[in-house]
């Protein structure tokens, strides 16, 4: 099932990094690796598709795992 989040793009210093999607309502979700890099810009405002993925651990757990299917910048931050 896909979703869509509008949120701000974090870099979080847990182990070894990890690129966090923080959602207008506060939720942190966890980027899955491979994500296109014009997306991974601390402070950048986008809106996100994907898919929420519970068939995946990481090292950082600093919330749901995202797979990113596709992405839109609302602004540079």
């Amino acid at each position: 099932m896909s979703i869509t989040i509008v949120g701000t793009i974090q870099r979080r210093d847990v182990g070894m990094g990890a690129w966090a999607l923080v959602s207008e309502e506060g939720v942190t979700y966890e980027i899955l690796k491979g994500a296109d890099k014009n997306l991974l810009k601390t402070g950048q405002k986008a809106r996100v598709t994907g898919k929420i993925r519970e068939d995946v651990m990481t090292m950082a757990m600093i919330g749901p795992v995202l797979e990113v299917n596709s992405f839109e910048i609302v602004n540079s931050g």
